[in-house]
C-alpha cells in the first residue's frame, strides 16, 4: 500500500507543475489566486496520504495546519484585491 500512495502523492505534484504554467499566464488575480488555493489543497491532500501510513500521523497534524493557512489566504485575497480583479499593470 506504500506504492501507492507514493503514486498518488507523484500525481497530485505533477497536478500543482501543470498549475505553475497557469500562475505564469493567469491574466487576473483571481487566476492566480485559483491556483494558490490549488496548491494550498494539493498540499493538504499529498501530506493526507502520505499521513495514513502507520508511524506518520504527525503529517495529519501539519496538513491542518495548511488548510487553516489556505483560508486564511482567500480571506486577505478577497480583502486586498480591487474589486474589478484585473491586474494593475494593464
Amino acid at each position: 500500500m506504500n506504492e501507492l500512495h507514493a503514486g498518488l502523492a507523484v500525481f497530485l505534484l505533477l497536478n500543482v507543475l501543470v498549475g505553475l504554467v497557469r500562475v505564469a499566464r493567469g491574466p487576473t488575480f483571481a487566476d492566480r489566486m485559483l491556483v494558490a488555493q490549488l496548491f494550498g489543497t494539493t498540499g493538504v491532500t499529498v501530506l493526507l496520504v502520505l499521513g495514513a501510513d502507520p508511524g506518520r500521523s504527525a503529517l495529519r497534524d501539519v496538513a491542518l495546519v495548511f488548510a487553516m493557512l489556505a483560508a486564511i489566504a482567500v480571506v486577505a485575497f478577497v480583502q486586498l484585491v480591487p474589486m474589478g480583479g484585473q491586474d494593475r499593470d494593464r
